[in-house]
């Protein structure tokens, strides 16, 4: 599958898998569909390389010491992997499940004093998803910025979520965050850093088959990994995130 840029634009592509049974999709498989599809190449030709607390890279060969990059993100949640590529710069892509949380609580411990008054005077049953809809940007772009949660990411104050287009992350310099349509009760948030990007969601990847060619990589660690949310303020239990 070949893809274009909507109307010459700077754009964001991003995949869902669904694995098979008990088994998460594969990262690198994604990974390799996604960039090949944007570099219009044959999957065995892309090498995907997984770096320490780095996002990963998909690199072609193109000649003697050349190379084309596709910076991307991985997150895996709510049983799906999804990965996000972009040939305009960094991105970060980050997914939850909707579900039931404390969520002005959790806000409280860990969202800036803007953003819980924002979450407070939302209406109480869309709490939860509101509140889900602040960690997933708050991911994605710290995952654009090479950050992740570190730096106090959860308190980096993102702007108010909402459909359509990205919009701007308030004091931090040309960083974008968007709230790409998912279907079902997935929630996603692309970050980008560099100006604003288009965000399309190409849908469910193909499963692998028996005819999947023989492919490289070149693996150091996992790739970046959501933030489960659990427990509420007055709970031991920690937010936590890793990239």
């Amino acid at each position: 599958m070949n893809l274009s840029p909507v109307s010459g634009r700077d754009t964001v592509f991003v995949w869902i898998g669904r694995g098979t049974g008990d088994q998460p999709a594969s990262a690198e498989r994604l990974l390799r569909q996604a960039a090949a599809g944007v570099l219009g190449c044959p999957e065995a030709d892309l090498v995907v390389t997984h770096r320490p607390g780095a996002a990963a890279l998909v690199t072609r060969d193109t000649g003697p010491g050349d190379q084309l990059v596709v910076p991307a993100s991985v997150s895996r949640g709510g049983g799906v992997t999804v990965v996000a590529v972009r040939t305009g710069g960094p991105v970060g892509v980050d997914v939850e499940r909707c579900r039931q949380l404390p969520a002005l609580g959790l806000a409280r411990r860990w969202y800036s004093p803007a953003e819980v008054a924002w979450l407070a005077a939302r209406p109480e049953p869309g709490r939860s998803r509101d509140f889900l809809r602040l960690w997933t940007a708050k991911e994605a772009v710290g995952k654009a910025l090479g950050l992740g949660l570190r730096a106090g990411g959860p308190r980096r104050r993102m702007p108010v979520p909402g459909p359509g287009r990205m919009r701007p992350v308030p004091a931090v310099t040309d960083v974008w965050v968007g709230h790409p349509h998912c279907p079902g009760t997935l929630l996603l948030a692309v970050a980008v850093v560099g100006g604003e990007a288009e965000m399309v969601v190409v849908g469910e990847a193909e499963r692998p088959g028996h005819d999947v060619p023989a492919v490289r990589s070149v693996s150091t660690e996992r790739t970046s990994l959501p933030v489960v949310v659990r427990g509420s303020c007055s709970s031991n239990r920690r937010v936590r995130g890793r990239l």
